[in-house]
């Protein structure tokens, strides 16, 4: 990493939001630390900012800051360690007929409904529901200097996409929506694994998976892939 963004870590200002009931944890009050949005954030700045925890949502990069909580905890696979599970091998092998690839070109005509589609079956109870237009462009479409969209296809038909971005040492994803009509397909797991190969591709040594939660059915998940590594007290380390 290059030493000399380290003087602009050091001027970072942070705004806290006051606490709101925590999305992942029923009964928890969760605090936010966000980014100065007036502060440029490049690619270089942004990769050492992820190395200590920070995710980006559109157009903010934060982290948590919850006063009696650390229940969040950064989470990123170490690609070229990466083995697979039996059923993330036959997962991969079922979907063989898949395509994949990176584009920076987004086609909202396309795009938009499925992750319209998404949000209904899945994320009816999210924060982000109900999805509108403004919300998409906003939150995925808004593509930056570093980011591009992973589309996989079946026959030419988009059954699922995930917002990615390209940092130093690694593929950070953003956000995935798949189709909610290819439930044999396990395309969350299959977008994962399409994540890795990409990263593997691309020569980047992590897949940052974004905050591991123990007691969150909804971020448990990412101990399925192994190994692991989580950040705890400023350091990366395997989970196990």
């Amino acid at each position: 990493m290059s030493r000399d963004i380290s003087p602009d870590v050091k001027a970072i200002r942070l705004f806290l939001t006051e606490p709101h009931a925590c999305s992942y944890l029923q009964n928890q009050q969760a605090t936010t630390a966000f980014v100065d949005p007036g502060l440029r954030v490049d690619k270089n700045l942004y990769s050492y900012l992820s190395g200590m925890g920070f995710r980006r949502s559109g157009r903010y990069i934060y982290a948590p800051r919850c006063k009696h909580c650390n229940a969040c905890i950064p989470a990123r696979i170490p690609v070229a360690q990466f083995k697979p599970n039996r059923q993330q091998r036959r997962c991969r092998k079922q979907n063989g007929d898949l395509s994949i690839w990176l584009t920076r070109m987004v086609n909202e005509s396309e795009h938009y409904p499925l992750y319209r589609q998404y949000l209904d079956s899945r994320h009816a109870d999210g924060d982000m529901y109900p999805p509108t237009v403004g919300q998409y462009r906003d939150f995925i479409s808004n593509i930056h200097d570093y980011s591009a969209m992973m589309e996989i296809r079946l026959k030419g038909e988009l059954v699922a996409a995930g917002l990615v971005d390209i940092l130093n040492d690694g593929l950070s994803a953003i956000y995935t929506y798949y189709s909610s009509g290819l439930s044999k397909r396990s395309l969350g797991t299959f977008s994962i694994l399409a994540e890795l190969m990409l990263a593997r591709e691309l020569g980047l040594p992590y897949l940052y998976l974004g905050y591991w939660i123990k007691d969150s059915p909804k971020m448990a998940y990412k101990d399925r892939y192994q190994p692991l590594e989580l950040l705890r007290d400023g350091e990366w380390a395997p989970m196990n």
